[in-house]
């Protein structure tokens, strides 16, 4: 273990990065100062939020840092230079480090990112796993260098995919899993017992930022890519349709087979029942739809949204 005179900095935003920071904490490590995205206005109402590592650093007394412009805050660099860091841990931050900041720590920067590099680069690699039907994906410990995701690995471990289980679930539990790899591998880090190891750049594959354009589901793609595409992107950016010219929210659903159906003779987007269920025609199978919600409403189960909306048996999504 570091000792207790090594100093740590932790970067990080979203849930994601805090079982990390709680790790750190739990194993008696010397987090000195967190640095996060600043404050964002949340929900339909707008109101100003602080990130959830911020919560967390302040409920344990670590000093927060929110600077907007890490390149250009000269204010913010001063004071990072000055708590003069042993190492610095970045998991889910949000931003690009940059050059000037790498040089100081003695260790460098070591980053959590939740796939198997250099497989899903970039800021949704858990979504992209799942949208791309995988069955596999992980955790990766790696040393930063000026590029995304691009620098030497110091520790891999694997995580298999179910196909019924959703976004918000799979990041909880790659969470866990790249807390307790940090804690296993920050130690044999500092005492050099691991040599970094270069990725193989020729596989590198890469992701980007997902939008609500992003969401718009395509009927003439097959009942698994859509249950996939929803699975991946919700709770956020969600995924929809549209129905009689409103939005509808799609928020849980799962994909069936049948021998023999409809989707050979009725237009893709079809509404239609099988076996008491609500059901889309897809490309090939069927959709089932759980939960959905149309624009202005509130999120029911299909079935009690037909029982309110008859004319929806029968009519097309688009």
């Amino acid at each position: 273990m570091i000792s207790p005179q090594e100093k740590i900095i932790f970067f990080g935003t979203s849930n994601f990065a805090v079982p990390a920071l709680k790790s750190l904490l739990s194993f008696g490590y010397h987090v000195i100062a967190v640095v996060t995205q600043p404050e964002k206005p949340a929900g339909r109402l707008r109101v100003t939020m602080p990130s959830p590592v911020k919560k967390a650093a302040l409920e344990n007394n670590i000093p927060v840092f929110e600077p907007h412009n890490l390149k250009n805050d000269e204010e913010f660099f001063k004071h990072f230079h000055a708590f003069a860091p042993d190492i610095c841990i970045v998991t889910a931050y949000g931003k690009l480090i940059p050059s000037r900041y790498l040089e100081v720590p003695k260790y460098g920067f070591i980053n959590i990112h939740p796939s198997l590099l250099p497989k899903y680069r970039g800021p949704s690699p858990v979504q992209a796993a799942i949208m791309n039907g995988d069955l596999e994906t992980g955790v990766s410990i790696m040393l930063l260098d000026e590029q995304m995701d691009h620098g030497p690995i110091l520790g891999i471990t694997n995580y298999k995919l179910q196909i019924t289980n959703y976004y918000k679930e799979i990041e909880e539990e790659l969470a866990k899993l790249g807390a307790g790899l940090l804690i296993e591998t920050l130690p044999r880090y500092i005492s050099d017992e691991i040599k970094p190891w270069e990725q193989n750049h020729a596989e590198a594959t890469f992701t980007k930022l997902l939008t609500r354009e992003n969401g718009h589901i395509g009927w003439n793609n097959t009942a698994q890519e859509i249950h996939n595409q929803i699975r991946a992107l919700n709770p956020q950016p969600g995924t929809w349709t549209t129905w009689k010219d409103k939005v509808m929210n799609v928020k849980n659903a799962e994909s069936q087979c049948l021998e023999v159906g409809l989707s050979n003779i009725a237009e893709l987007g079809t509404i239609t029942k099988i076996n008491n269920d609500i059901a889309v025609v897809t490309k090939k199978c069927y959709l089932i739809l759980k939960q959905i919600q149309l624009e202005g409403g509130k999120e029911m189960d299909a079935k009690s949204f037909l029982n309110g909306h008859p004319d929806f048996l029968g009519s097309v999504l688009e």
